[in-house]
């Protein structure tokens, strides 16, 4: 039996190619997932935090916890956080650019998309935690426009969205973490994909 999941978002937001772990659980009929939404500004791991770059833009809720992030935190896709489970993951090689494409269904007043990376020492069969990726995001980003409520055109997602990213030197089997940050709410969208790089 399909799990619904039933977030503060609703609709199909999700990274389709390289398709995340909540889309290959889609299309296996394990889940139906809808926007797996928290608290933006990740690494971060508390809410109330203002954006220090754009202050107008709403705070933040809390970030998903440690061995929640694949899911937010999300109790209906807490699979999504296994770590025994083989998921597919997607060829790379170091160095290349990857073209990223979200899709949104819901409209969204996008601030920024951060991707993060595992460190190349992390362990694949310990649950995802801040400390298994890098501190920072290795690519972002973001639309500069500022109030937000002035430029809602202008700061609405387009569908696709899509995103090349060069990425970083790494070896077998990495998590790529793409956040997308909403400026007008305290939520993120985030999406786990698994990749793996040729050596």
């Amino acid at each position: 039996m399909a799990i619904t999941i039933k977030g503060r978002g609703s609709g199909g937001d999700a990274v389709m190619a390289p398709r995340s772990r909540s889309v290959l659980a889609i299309q296996d009929g394990t889940v139906q997932a809808t926007a797996l939404e928290a608290g933006k500004f990740f690494p971060q791991t508390t809410g109330g935090h203002s954006d220090p770059a754009f202050h107008e833009d709403t705070p933040n809720s809390a970030p998903p916890a440690d061995g929640k992030i694949a899911s937010a935190g999300n109790p209906g896709a807490a699979q999504l956080d296994r770590t025994d489970i083989e998921w597919a993951k997607h060829q790379v090689v170091s160095g290349e650019v990857l073209d990223v494409t979200w899709s949104f269904t819901v409209l969204r007043t996008v601030r920024r998309f951060n991707y993060f990376l595992t460190n190349a020492d992390w362990d694949p069969t310990l649950p995802l935690a801040r400390s298994q990726f890098e501190d920072k995001p290795f690519h972002t980003v973001e639309n500069t426009q500022r109030p937000f409520w002035n430029y809602q055109s202008e700061l609405a997602a387009q569908s696709p969205t899509t995103h090349s990213i060069p990425l970083p030197q790494r070896t077998d089997h990495q998590v790529l973490l793409a956040v997308c940050e909403i400026a007008d709410t305290g939520t993120a969208l985030y999406q786990v994909i698994d990749l793996s790089f040729d050596s």
